[in-house]
């Protein structure tokens, strides 16, 4: 009896054993280790990329005006003759502006201007009164000479206009292309003694030759506005280099 209980005892003691042995399994053994903290990612710095540099807008290009700021207008009543524009090609001369007086160089001294290769202008004037001024641009691409005056005729008339001897100048003006010569007209006697009277409609104007005899190719011919009053005092002043010299 003794020794059932005895081993009775024995497997009770066994079994709580076992049972102790599963539970401290269960429990892991001892204390987890959850491990550091993750640190959290150092995000890596980004460079802004520099701004484009702004591209200038080109500059406009200049228009062409007058030494005011305005638009290049021609005189009222005036009236021109153009010759035929020339072939393309470069140009030498010295731009626009007043002839130059000089003596003529090799390539130009026995060249006069024609109206094939110039444009001339005829244009009233407000003062002096009775006043009109010719103007002959140079529209070819060679230089030429504007020798001694102009040589005119009103309408249908078979005399020329008179000359005014005292203004002839020191030397020939040469124009270079876009360059400028000019003469004056006196269209009538402002005290009224001139005789001959009329109203004159036309203007031709002939260009002199070195040797002032007959003239140097065709001429231009150009209306003259309404009203136009010449006599017998209208004469012409030889080529200038300037509006100024002449009207002096």
């Amino acid at each position: 009896m003794r020794t059932h209980r005895i081993r009775i005892a024995a497997a009770a003691a066994a079994t709580a054993a076992v049972l102790s042995l599963t539970a401290c399994q269960g429990s892991g053994g001892g204390t987890r280790d959850e491990g550091r903290a993750s640190s959290p990612a150092t995000a890596t710095p980004t460079t802004q990329a520099p701004a484009a540099t702004p591209t200038s807008a080109p500059a406009p290009a200049p228009t062409d005006t007058d030494a005011s700021g305005g638009k290049s207008t021609s005189p009222q009543g005036t009236t021109e003759a153009t010759a035929p524009a020339p072939a393309p090609g470069k140009n030498k001369g010295k731009g626009e502006g007043g002839g130059k007086n000089t003596a003529g160089t090799p390539d130009t001294a026995d060249r006069p201007c024609d109206a094939s290769a110039v444009r001339v202008v005829y244009s009233p004037l407000s003062r002096p009164l009775n006043h009109a001024m010719l103007t002959v641009t140079n529209t070819g691409r060679t230089a030429c000479s504007a020798y001694h005056a102009p040589v005119l005729r009103l309408d249908d008339g078979q005399a020329a206009v008179a000359v005014d001897q005292g203004s002839k100048p020191q030397a020939v003006v040469t124009l270079f292309p876009g360059e400028s010569a000019y003469a004056a007209m006196i269209l009538s006697a402002a005290d009224g003694s001139g005789s001959h009277g009329r109203t004159s409609k036309s203007l031709t104007v002939w260009f002199a030759p070195r040797d002032d005899a007959g003239s140097a190719g065709g001429p231009a011919v150009l209306k003259l506005p309404a009203g136009t009053y010449t006599d017998s005092t209208t004469r012409v002043t030889y080529w200038q280099s300037s509006m100024e010299d002449a009207l002096s």
